[in-house]
């Protein structure tokens, strides 16, 4: 077990020493690229905790990416110039939306969790699309966001705005490891095993799946501002069911229940669309392929896979 945990340790080690080499050694398009892939890993693991955690896929978490990065926006425009002032406005305001929806669907599982959810994101999708004199419409709100977003400290650079996502991101993951290795995130995998069995125990399994899709909620608001700040504009997409849908599938292609699964899903999936791009615009066509192929070939994501291979190559050099 010692001997896991130091592997383990080493490997999370090299990964941060390599994502730290990014800026030095990538140019500035791929170190941008990064960024967005590491923005796009924070949503899936919100998306991850769910469904790996819970067993409960979500095509709907945009909602939370959406409200999170509008709210800054509009706090920044009509409240305060403060872009910190505006993070904790934002991530309050996604914290007390998830909330609200969580009332409505952690007492549903299975497709009814999955269709209210997608029901909710369109509902905001078509609120930011029409409401336009609040969220600019389909233009979304161009020209207010910048990324002075620490008082005497520039990100206007690719560099230092990627090794800010960077910080942010491994906080994120920081905070979430030590969550789904608590013994909260222990029950929540016993009550995704067995809903029957945690009551029996005297657990209060409504409460728990509640504060876990508060939580992800959460982590899914940081994912939008950091979004916002990339873009420096958000816009009616932020809430589409094609945002919700590619987080969900880079869970499921990293390898669901795993802290690197959403974030190597991301990885590919973003670097895959910026290679498609030059062939065809038509990624959509393009990610349904992906998801059809992951299902068939690789239906515990490519961790699973990998980790299949392992036990296979190491029951054979046993025998």
């Amino acid at each position: 077990m010692i001997h896991g945990f130091k592997k383990q340790a080493l490997m999370v080690g090299v990964a941060i020493f390599l994502l730290a080499l990014v800026p030095l050694l990538l140019p500035q398009y791929y170190v941008g690229l990064v960024a967005r892939a590491l923005i796009w890993a924070i949503l899936a693991t919100s998306v991850g905790m769910m469904l790996g955690q819970l067993g409960l896929a979500s095509v709907g978490h945009g909602v939370f990416f959406g409200i999170a990065a509008y709210t800054e926006a509009i706090v920044i425009q009509h409240m305060v110039a403060n872009a910190i002032l505006a993070t904790l406005v934002s991530l309050l305001t996604t914290v007390f939306a998830a909330a609200i929806f969580g009332l409505l669907t952690t007492r549903t599982k299975d497709i009814f969790f999955l269709m209210i959810m997608l029901a909710i994101c369109q509902v905001f999708y078509a609120i930011a699309f029409s409401w336009r004199s609040v969220t600019g419409g389909d233009d979304g709100l161009p020209g207010i966001l910048t990324r002075q977003i620490i008082p005497w400290v520039s990100l206007e650079s690719t560099q230092a705005f990627y090794v800010f996502v960077l910080v942010i991101f491994l906080m994120t993951m920081g905070g979430f490891w030590l969550l789904i290795n608590s013994p909260f995130g222990l029950t929540l995998r016993g009550i995704r095993d067995s809903e029957s069995r945690m009551r029996a125990l005297g657990y209060n399994v409504w409460l728990y799946k509640y504060l876990a899709f508060i939580i992800s909620g959460l982590i899914s608001g940081i994912a939008g501002i950091l979004n916002a700040f990339y873009d420096l504009t958000p816009n009616p997409s932020n809430f589409g069911l094609i945002l919700s849908s590619t987080a969900l599938l880079m869970v499921i292609l990293g390898g669901p229940g795993t802290l690197a699964g959403p974030i190597l899903g991301a990885l590919v999936i973003v670097f895959l669309q910026d290679f498609v791009s030059d062939f065809t615009d038509r990624w959509l066509m393009v990610l349904g392929f992906v998801y059809v192929l992951v299902v068939l070939v690789f239906p515990e994501g490519i961790l699973g896979a990998f980790n299949k291979m392992l036990r296979t190559h190491k029951n054979l050099a046993d025998k």
